[in-house]
Parts: structure tokens; C-alpha cells; sequence
């Protein structure tokens, strides 16, 4: 661990938790809506510490641990599902997003500090805990969460929507109707592709594939008298939920109990002693030796392949195992107890996101239609294209609020299409698998354009998707690289180079989110169109430097990671601390998914103890400590978890009246600030100033999907006050454009 300068403290309390902060607390709890558990209010992660220390420590004292900040971020996705207030299917799917997000926690944060202990890496990490303690830490914190959900779905989410008309039955509840209705099923769907597979001293112990649902069974031999178990793989091909026809109401039994109750078919003459369902989780992380790599895609291919047999760190268990049945697994799976999760109920609760999307609107959120940005709208009724509108001045797009086909994906679609077009350059770091982007891209190689693309090979889980569309690029004609071995290219960034008259004209986007037109509906996100000479400029200067040798450090105006970019928002930082020392206004307002990067951190603290104050965004991930007399006090963190992924990132200087503002691809991390290519962009006309403050002053004001972070980890879910009406800055945003939504 990289050690920096501790934060000077003029004082400290002796107890982190104060009379006031006491008092909102009991009041959270007296006006949280029916039904909410107080350990939901408060969303606690157990991150209890002892008072802060008098005297200047090493910053580890200052910092939240990152992967117990993470699972308080899920914690706040489960009360989603948890809280009334939410459409019944909607708190189905998130149910669901906790599920898949724990998943992708174990597959790539667990696994690496796993890796660690291997390895045997005696590495801090920056709030001074050791890989394994870590490992206990995480452990101690999910296992009291997944109780909750598992407990939760069972005896109030599951009954709940079997009230409602969806029921998830178990085989034992239904009828012989029924039951003879699903024993064809499993005749017809099932049976054909089932393979038993025995587990004795003559048949190896079966590869598992990662995240596939099982069935260990106990079979006892009627001549012999001896038992054996076998497994069963759940295929992940068929429905996880059986719709039970010929019912008024969406009736549905699991998959894995169809196979249970007809597990005779697959051992005949053996009797059926029991069944218990597991699952595990392997790491995912690829492991590239990018120096030694020649080829980029081999290696990748390769590392994916070999990704299917990454060691397994979490089995999921049915918590009535017997005891040498779960150490057989345990053995056999080369993990240990640590790794163990017993699960009372049904395994996999990722699956009840095809529950969240059935056909009963009554029970769902109300379907939303992005609108056209209305200077595009305008310019469409005076016959003017995408170019024109642009060259007006700039203009943001904020989705899902505003469409995303009808500005990004128009932009490149019109690019390719217009004859004074005589190049396109971009960034594609994730794209969806049927791509309008990548298609218009390839129309514009072959209108004879120059186009050249950056495909990110190494995002992750997305690997194979941009493996294949960079193949269809290059087989198109289309300059395809893949940036630096050692680095990411995270930058949301297209470039549009256009014969005007006797000049050229350089049109840009720069974003905050994906070139996705699929997570653009459900990611909330802001995008700047300009066509100003010096982002032109500075962009050139940027794809040179992806596609060539270039080793361009001074932008005129983009901060360029790992260029100059941690250095830039130091410097801003430190400058509303000079504002503040001189009695000029000073105030900081930064929105992000996450916030860990402990240099950053010190610079906030510094600003909070002359006086700035300084209001935070942060979605996800947040180590800073907030709200610490002496410390943080001006410090306010707030997270936002709602219909929408908060995805954008804004930060706001207020610069001693003179205010700027700037978006872009990345957060206040180590790997965003240090590992990755990364632009932010000033936004420098008035009126869009004024378009993103007024954004972030609607966030801070949300009172419905907002959380507050106290300075002991503790996240409090705002709840309106007495007399004052219910604000959800994401339902305002909706109706904004769609009055309806108000």
C-alpha cells in the first residue's frame, strides 16, 4: 500500500455517534413506512469503530474498507426489494439485482482477496486490514444479509405475491393433476438432457460450472443396502420457474423440484433417499500476462477458456445437508467451512427476474418512454440534422430521461450516412449484443468513411461480446485497436470529422455511460455534444495517442487519465480550500458510483477542516468517513438507489463564484485515476452550469430514494418530514419530459 499524508485534526470526540445523530436515528425509524425491519432503515454494515483517535494516525483510521462499503450499497438494493412503497414485481427484481450483484461480488472482489491469501501477499489494504481479515469481514457482513433475504422472500416477498396471483408452489403443494401434468414435462423437456452423474472411488467428482444450479443425491441400492450420491445439474437452458397451465393465475413450481419428484426415471431400480440443491461461484478475474502477450484476443480467448476452471470461492447449500455430505463437497470442491453459505429456501434467487417482468402492469412500475431532447425535437420540425443542432451551441442529454436512439445512436447513424463525413472515431468499452452503434459504424466503413474504434477487449464479462463485434469491425474495413496492454480504455468518447465549405469541422460526444442503447434505458447518464474547436482538438489529440505512439500530456481542456487527471482534480480541490481561507465562496458537489481513492479523500478531508463544504453522490462504493468533528464535518455523503443505476458523474467547483462544472467516464478511484484511460470534460456554457447544478441541487433533495451516511457506516434511508411531500429526484427527472410521471 501506497502510504500518504494523514489528514491533520484539529480535534476529535469521544464517541463518533452524537445526541443529534441519535435522535435522527429513533425518528427514521418511528416514520419509516409499515413494514420496514429498523435493520433495513438503518442499513448498517458493522463497520463499528472505536472513537477516533486525538492524535494524526495513518489514514487507515479515516477510511471505510471497500468491500464492506460494497455490501452496504447491496444492502440498500435488498431494501428496494424490502420496502412496500415499491410495485410488488419491482421488488421481485430487486430481490434479483441483490442476488446477481452478490454473485459478481464473489466472482471478482472475493476471488481476488482469495488470490491474495494464496498467494501468500502480505498486502494492506488502504483502511489497514490484511487479506484475511478481510475475508472474516466480508463473511461477518453478508452472512446476517443473506439470512435476511433469504428469510424475507420466504415469509413475506413469496406470500405476498402468491396473495397477489403469482404463486411459486412448492411440487408438494399441488395437486395430482398437476404433479401428473409436470412428471410429462420432465418426460418431454427434461430427461432428454439430464445426466446423472455418480460419485464414488470409480467416478472422478464432476466439474461443476460456475453459478449452475445441482442436485447432490442420496441413493440407497435395495440389494446391496449400501447408499452412494450422485449429481444432478439443473440445465440453465429451461425456465427456472415451471408455468403451471390451465390457471387463472401465474403458477409456477421450481425446476429443480421437478427433477427432484422424478428423479426415479434417472436411477431405476435404486431407491431415492433424498436430495439437497447446491451452487457455487468461481472466480472469473482473467489473469493476463499482457507483456508476454502478442496476440491480445488469443490471450483473451485463451484466458477465457480457462476461466470456465477458476478455483471455487462460495458454495450455496441447502441448510439441511448432512454433515458428511456437506464435508464431501467441501473436500471434493477444494474449499473450506469459511466458504460455506447454507441457504434456508430456494437457491439462486437471481432467477426472479423473469417473475419481475410477467405480464401484470397493475404490479410494476409505470412503463417508461424516454422523450427526444427538445433542441433536436425543433430542429427536426425547421429540417435541420444533428450537425446543424450541434452548431448552434452545445447541448446535454440526461438519460434514460432523454433518448438515447434519438441523440448518441443518431449521431453515429447520421455520421455514417452523411456524405460531408469523412471520418468517425470512438470508444466502445461496452455495447449490447445486437449493436445499432457497431452496425453504423460498419455502414460507415463502407460508405467509404474513414472510421477508426477502440474496442475495450478486456471489460469485464463482456470480454466475448467485443471479441467478436472487433472482428466484425476489422472484417469490415473499420481501424480496430485495443488500446494499451496495461491500461483500460473506460472513456465514453466519439469524434465525428466533417467537410463544411472550405473547412473542417470536428463534432464530439463525450459521456458518461456506454455506447448501450439497452442499459441507456435503465442507466441514468449525461452525454455533451459540442462541436468547439479545442474538444475537437484535444480528441484528436486523444485517439492519437490510442491508436499511435502518441504521448500527448497537455490538453486544452479534457482531463485525460492517467494523464493529468488525478493531478487536475487535486488541484481543484486544493483551490476551493484557497477560495475558502480567503472568504470567497467555496463549495464542492461531486456525483460518481464510487468514491476510494485515499489521496482524493485527504484532499476532501483538508477542504472540510478550513470550512468547504463539500456534498457527495456516491452510488456505490464510499470510503471517506463523513460528519467527524474535526475531520469531515462539512462532509455530507448521500447514496441514491432507485428505478434507475445512478451512472452519471458530475463535479461541481463553485470557484469563488465563478462555477465550473465538468462530466465524464470516471470515478474517484485508484484504477479509474491511475489504470485507465479516462476523460472528463468541462462543461463551459452558462446555461448547461446552471442544466447540471440544478440536477445535482434535485438530487440532494431527494427524500425518497436517498440514503445518508453517518460517520459510524451507518446509511439511514431519508424519510419525509412531518407535513412535507415525497421527493424522488428520478421520478422528477421523468416528469420533466412526461408530465404524467409527476
Amino acid at each position: 500500500m501506497t502510504t500518504r499524508k494523514s489528514p491533520v485534526r484539529k480535534s476529535a470526540p469521544t464517541n463518533t455517534e452524537s445526541k443529534v445523530e441519535k435522535d435522527l436515528e429513533n425518528k427514521a425509524i418511528a416514520n419509516a413506512p409499515k413494514d420496514i425491519p429498523e435493520k433495513i432503515i438503518l442499513a448498517s454494515t458493522k463497520l463499528e469503530i472505536d472513537a477516533l483517535p486525538t492524535e494524526p494516525e495513518a489514514h487507515s483510521k479515516y477510511l471505510f474498507n471497500r468491500e464492506q462499503s460494497w455490501v452496504a450499497f447491496n444492502k440498500r438494493v435488498l431494501s428496494e426489494g424490502i420496502d412496500p412503497r415499491t410495485p410488488l414485481l419491482e421488488r421481485a427484481k430487486f430481490f434479483a439485482i441483490f442476488n446477481s450483484n452478490l454473485d459478481e461480488f464473489f466472482m471478482v472482489r472475493v476471488a481476488r482477496v482469495k488470490k491474495k491469501i494464496a498467494e501468500q501477499l502480505d498486502i494492506v489494504s488502504d483502511d489497514g486490514l490484511n487479506p484475511e481479515q478481510q475475508l472474516q469481514a466480508i463473511r461477518e457482513s453478508l452472512l446476517p444479509l443473506m439470512m435476511m433475504q433469504h428469510e424475507f422472500f420466504e415469509n413475506k416477498l413469496r406470500p405476498e405475491l402468491h396473495q397477489h396471483g403469482v404463486k411459486i408452489l412448492d411440487y408438494k403443494d399441488i395437486d395430482k393433476k398437476h404433479q401428473r401434468y409436470l412428471k410429462t414435462y420432465f418426460q418431454d423437456k427434461l430427461f432428454p438432457v439430464l445426466t446423472p452423474l455418480a460419485i464414488d472411488p470409480a467416478h472422478p467428482f464432476p466439474y461443476i460450472s460456475n453459478l449452475s444450479l445441482n442436485l447432490v443425491v442420496i441413493v440407497g441400492d435395495r440389494e446391496t443396502k449400501e447408499q452412494n450420491f450422485a449429481r444432478v445439474k439443473v440445465p440453465n437452458v429451461l425456465p427456472r420457474f415451471v408455468k403451471i397451465p390451465e390457471t387463472d393465475e401465474h403458477t409456477f413450481v421450481p425446476l429443480e423440484q421437478v427433477i427432484a419428484h422424478n428423479l426415479e426415471a434417472l436411477f431405476p431400480g435404486m431407491e431415492i433417499l433424498n436430495y439437497y440443491p447446491f451452487r457455487i461461484t468461481r472466480d472469473a478475474q482473467l489473469d493476463i500476462e499482457e507483456e508476454e502477450a502478442d496476440d491480445l484476443i488469443s490471450a483473451l480467448q485463451e484466458e477465457l477458456r480457462k476461466q470456465k476452471f477458476g478455483s471455487v470461492v462460495r458454495m450455496e447449500i441447502a441448510n439441511d445437508v448432512p454433515a458428511q455430505i456437506r464435508q464431501e463437497l467441501i473436500d471434493q470442491l477444494g474449499i473450506t467451512e469459511t466458504d460455506v453459505y447454507d441457504v434456508p429456501g430456494l437457491i439462486g434467487l437471481g432467477s426472479l427476474m423473469a417473475i419481475a417482468f410477467l405480464p401484470m402492469p397493475e404490479y410494476q412500475d409505470k412503463p417508461w418512454k424516454s422523450v427526444t431532447h427538445p433542441r433536436l425535437r425543433q430542429g427536426d420540425e425547421h429540417g435541420k440534422n444533428i450537425f446543424d443542432v450541434i452548431s448552434e451551441g452545445d447541448f446535454l442529454v440526461h438519460h434514460p430521461y432523454q433518448s438515447f436512439t434519438t441523440t448518441v445512436q443518431r449521431f453515429i447513424e447520421d455520421a455514417a450516412n452523411d456524405a460531408d463525413v469523412l471520418a468517425i472515431k470512438q470508444t466502445l468499452y461496452r455495447t449490447s449484443g445486437d449493436s445499432p452503434i457497431v452496425h453504423a459504424l460498419i455502414r460507415a466503413a463502407e460508405n467509404g468513411k474513414q472510421v477508426a474504434v477502440l474496442v475495450e477487449l478486456k471489460a469485464r464479462f463482456d470480454e466475448a461480446n467485443n471479441i467478436l463485434w472487433a472482428k466484425k469491425l476489422e472484417n469490415a474495413g473499420v481501424h480496430v485497436v485495443y488500446g494499451f496492454k496495461s491500461l483500460k480504455t473506460h472513456t465514453k468518447t466519439a469524434l465525428v470529422v466533417r467537410q463544411e465549405g472550405d473547412r473542417l469541422v470536428r463534432y464530439v460526444h463525450i459521456g458518461t455511460g456506454n455506447y448501450n442503447p439497452k442499459t441507456a434505458r435503465f442507466y441514468s447518464d449525461l452525454g455533451i455534444f459540442s462541436c468547439r474547436d479545442e474538444l475537437g482538438a484535444d480528441l484528436t489529440d486523444l485517439f492519437n495517442y490510442l491508436t499511435g505512439y502518441s504521448r500527448q500530456r497537455d490538453y486544452r481542456k479534457l482531463l485525460v487519465a492517467p494523464v493529468n487527471m488525478r493531478e487536475k482534480f487535486l488541484q481543484l480541490i486544493h483551490r476551493e480550500i484557497e477560495h475558502q481561507k480567503k472568504g470567497y465562496p467555496s463549495y464542492i458537489i461531486a456525483k460518481m458510483n464510487s468514491l476510494v481513492d485515499p489521496e482524493i479523500i485527504n484532499a476532501l478531508y483538508e477542504a472540510s477542516q478550513v470550512g468547504v463544504n463539500v456534498d457527495l453522490i456516491i452510488r456505490g462504493i464510499c470510503c471517506i468517513r463523513p460528519r467527524v468533528k474535526g475531520l469531515s464535518e462539512k462532509i455530507r455523503v448521500i447514496s441514491v438507489i432507485g428505478r434507475f443505476l445512478e451512472h452519471s458523474r458530475i463535479f461541481y467547483f463553485s470557484n469563488g463564484g465563478a462555477e465550473q462544472v465538468y462530466i465524464g467516464s470516471a470515478d474517484w478511484m485508484p484504477r479509474n485515476l491511475d489504470a485507465r484511460v479516462e476523460v472528463i470534460t468541462p462543461v463551459e456554457d452558462i446555461a448547461l452550469v446552471q442544466e447540471l447544478k440544478q440536477i445535482l441541487e434535485i438530487v440532494l433533495a431527494d427524500n425518497r430514494q436517498a440514503w445518508d451516511l453517518a460517520a459510524d457506516g451507518t446509511y439511514r434511508q431519508r424519510i419525509p418530514k412531518d407535513g412535507e411531500p415525497e421527493m424522488s429526484s428520478q421520478k422528477h427527472f421523468m416528469s420533466q419530459g412526461r408530465p404524467e410521471f409527476a
